[in-house]
């Protein structure tokens, strides 16, 4: 396995296999796309999801949408 860290939509997603066990993660921070994906899906809205992250921006929660889509 490499220890190359991949990035996605401008830097907005990063694949680090020391950081979320390798998953598909915003900006670096903790924040996997799956997990916002998994809030959406469930009926949160982006201004929830945003307050309870506030180290995510809106144009985060976007890449998350268009991520799967690559």
């Amino acid at each position: 396995m490499t220890n190359e860290i991949l990035t996605y939509l401008d830097g907005q997603i990063t694949v680090n296999p020391d950081l979320c066990n390798g998953r598909p993660a915003i900006r670096g921070l903790r924040i996997t796309v799956e997990t916002i994906l998994g809030f959406l899906s469930a009926g949160d809205t982006r201004e929830e999801i945003l307050a309870r992250y506030p180290s995510l921006v809106p144009d985060d929660i976007d890449a998350c949408l268009r991520f799967p889509k690559r």
